[in-house]
């Protein structure tokens, strides 16, 4: 275990373009890949790195994360000083809420106080990659730096979606630019940029010079990318980029964002590839969730008698308590406690707890959230404009239909 550094989760996120997936919980807490939540990933990379002191800070409509963190993540060792601490937004140094994510780290200053660690790592709940913050760590040590910016290669075409970091030959960080339209390539490599990945490592006693400092400047948005790197850059603090080494194995690095609903639908559908890039079976780095014990999933019905009633899953991913009763689904993510009823058919679609689909049904290119029950012959992604008068559309076609909602037949 790591003892020498603390490690703070931003997980206190609106995500309101990822909405309504995001109308009744925070965004860490969205379902992914059938029986996890997005924060699972970036925790079960704190664990797989031995970085066991944890604190998530929460504040959006954070109760099923609460649940979900109290019933999935008590695996701490607390006679071992490890522990992971669910810490709401408290108003503690004035009365107002998380103004940006340097301030939320701000206002929890006090537990930097209480434990005194020599090193802070900043994380978000809301990324989908694997990465040994060890490393990273090693790496702002052997750099002596004040702090380490994790960064991942991108096309310089794709640079306007994201922060861009300038950097000379030796990786240290000479300047920011928020999704620049003309942005500074990796030098020798004219085609790639660095984008931020949102990953901070901090020597503790800079970190709160910064913030204290940044806390008391009006004009400020309080935010690391905008406000604190850059003004430790202009003053010529060591400030450093870490290129992001990938766990996953993979030839191709894996990073997402995935802040967008099409983003995330494409970060789960990445899932079902025959070789997805994004390992969820890679037993060196196993990715820890909470699911309630259900039974094994079960597909009945081979054929009936007019040989079309058949239960059966091509290309996708079930998970336990599902019963496929006579109808087909191709390349989609069920979570548990799914039903669907003979003659329906789903494909590429995300189906989360305890939807019941009808007979003869049909659902194409659409995430139906949790507890909804699709009448019999419903047609789901079929007729863009009957779908908009019902449920959310995306701007390319993706149907959202949020959860608990109750469909007039």
């Amino acid at each position: 275990m790591r003892k020498n550094i603390v490690t703070f989760i931003m997980a206190g996120g609106k995500g309101e373009r990822l909405y309504p997936l995001t109308r009744d919980r925070t965004k860490p807490a969205v379902p992914f890949g059938g029986i996890y939540r997005i924060i699972d990933v970036t925790l079960s990379n704190c664990i797989n790195s031995g970085i066991r002191k944890i604190h998530v800070l929460i504040q959006y409509k954070c109760n099923s994360l609460i649940r979900h963190l109290r019933l999935g993540w008590n695996l701490f060792d607390a006679e071992l000083g490890e522990y992971i601490d669910i810490v709401p937004a408290q108003m503690r140094v004035r009365e107002s809420w998380y103004m940006g994510t340097a301030d939320s780290i701000y206002q929890n200053l006090y537990f930097v106080d209480a434990e005194k660690p020599e090193y802070v790592l900043i994380l978000a709940g809301d990324h989908i990659y694997k990465m040994d913050y060890g490393e990273m760590l090693d790496y702002h040590i052997a750099k002596k730096a004040d702090c380490t910016v994790a960064v991942v290669e991108i096309g310089k075409k794709d640079a306007s979606h994201f922060g861009i970091i300038e950097v000379d030959r030796d990786s240290r960080i000479l300047g920011f630019e928020e999704k620049p339209k003309v942005p500074k390539t990796i030098p020798g490599d004219p085609k790639h940029v660095y984008a931020s990945m949102g990953i901070y490592v901090f020597n503790t006693g800079v970190l709160k010079e910064e913030l204290n400092a940044d806390a008391q400047n009006e004009e400020s948005k309080h935010d690391f990318g905008k406000n604190i790197l850059p003004a430790m850059v202009a003053k010529k603090a060591k400030v450093y980029a870490y290129n992001f080494k990938d766990e996953n194995k993979k030839e191709a690095q894996y990073w997402r964002d995935i802040g967008t609903l099409e983003a995330y639908y494409e970060a789960n559908m990445d899932l079902v590839q025959v070789t997805p890039i994004f390992n969820l079976y890679d037993k060196d780095w196993p990715i820890r969730t909470h699911m309630e014990k259900c039974p094994p999933a079960k597909f009945i019905f081979a054929g009936g008698e007019d040989g079309k009633r058949i239960g059966v899953a091509y290309d996708s991913m079930v998970s336990g308590g599902c019963i496929i009763s006579g109808g087909k689904i191709e390349r989609s993510v069920l979570s548990p406690n799914v039903r669907v009823n003979s003659y329906s058919h789903i494909e590429d679609s995300i189906i989360m707890e305890g939807v019941d689909i009808g007979r003869n049904a049909k659902i194409k290119r659409a995430i139906i959230d949790k507890d909804v029950t699709i009448p019999q012959g419903m047609e789901i992604g079929y007729d863009p404009e009957e779908d908009k008068k019902r449920f959310t559309v995306s701007e390319s076609g993706l149907v959202v239909v949020a959860k608990g909602t109750v469909i007039e037949r």
